[in-house]
């Protein structure tokens, strides 16, 4: 099988986990075929393996509120998950098209391959996907407005701005894993909290900045992967700024000081489950580490970054498991 071949079927594979097991290796010779525009061209083009990162967060918060106040506002709690799943979708399209567009998709790219790039979605209707998608976004952020007020106009609008400003500037300029810090953990955290009980706990905010920090895990690997193209066509991201060797340490220091925030937060609250759980994911976290060490550079990281997005979800579980536990005990 050719190297295009087999970049294809890892792309599927990776975005459509749950039907692997319909392209085996058995069938590495022969071609798969994606019709543009089709339902498969979408899926492919929504990567779904990338809402578990998104979900994360506002369901890690919605636990922590929970257990505070020991009941859900199920309505703003619902619009919370679906409002972030609608940004991550509109983020990766937004992604997806402007790197077509401005050439960055090319053949020498080391990543999953993208449907623009490959003429599965073709750019007008990409760009239709992107306004629905918005729009989406906007009819199920709107009635947050009567749970927390007019200032959730302006959260709504600075969400959709880092999706746009992400492709088109902050992650061109170093400036990808801020903005992953904000879009992935301080922002829906805290709010999705603020909207269940009306204010931000210390605990909070620490859990904010540590599902931040592990969430932007992802993008360390992803440019650490993409380290020499970065690097030829002047993208500034932080791995090329700072070199290989120190993005990994990077990358360890990222999940541990992720974990190191969370048990403060919790020691001070008196949760030692939520401290002991996670201690799962750290020791995954520093499996990945060794392995992404070992690897080196290549295609070879992709797969880094399903074990990543794995760990990411077991981060997240481990946390709610711990709430749980430690709301029940006590």
């Amino acid at each position: 099988m050719d190297n295009k071949k087999e970049l294809l079927l890892l792309q599927y594979e990776t975005a459509c986990p749950q039907f692997s097991h319909c392209f085996t290796r058995s069938c590495m010779h022969q071609s798969i075929s994606i019709q543009r525009n089709s339902i498969r061209a979408w899926v492919l083009a929504a990567r779904p393996k990338t809402l578990s990162g998104a979900a994360m967060p506002v369901c890690v918060a919605l636990t922590l509120a929970y257990t505070t106040q020991s009941r859900l506002h199920l309505l703003p709690a619902l619009l919370c998950l679906l409002f972030a799943l609608a940004m991550q979708v509109l983020a990766n399209f937004v992604n997806d098209y402007f790197d077509f567009r401005d050439g960055t998709d090319n053949e020498e790219r080391l990543g999953p391959l993208r449907a623009c790039a490959q003429g599965w979605v073709s750019p007008n209707a990409m760009r239709m996907a992107m306004a629905l998608t918005t729009f989406v976004a906007v009819i199920i952020g709107m009635p947050l407005v009567i749970y927390g007020g007019w200032p959730m106009v302006g959260v709504g609008a600075v969400c959709l701005l880092l999706c746009f400003f992400y492709t088109l500037g902050g992650a061109r300029h170093a400036l990808g894993d801020v903005l992953v810090l904000l879009g992935f953990g301080i922002i829906p955290v805290c709010i999705t909290y603020y909207l269940q009980l009306g204010n931000i706990s210390l605990l909070c905010l620490l859990l904010s900045v540590s599902c931040g920090l592990v969430v932007d895990t992802l993008l360390v690997v992803n440019n650490y992967r993409d380290y020499p193209t970065d690097s030829a066509c002047g993208k500034c991201t932080l791995v090329v700024m700072i070199g290989r060797r120190k993005s990994e340490l990077l990358y360890l220091a990222l999940g541990i000081i992720g974990w190191f925030l969370l048990s403060v937060g919790c020691l001070l609250s008196g949760l030692l489950f939520t401290i002991m759980f996670p201690l799962i994911y750290v020791w995954l976290h520093v499996r990945t580490y060794q392995n992404m060490c070992r690897i080196g550079s290549g295609r070879s990281l992709n797969h880094i970054l399903g074990v990543n997005s794995r760990n990411m979800l077991i981060y997240g579980l481990t946390v709610i498991a711990g709430l749980l536990t430690d709301n029940v005990i006590t």
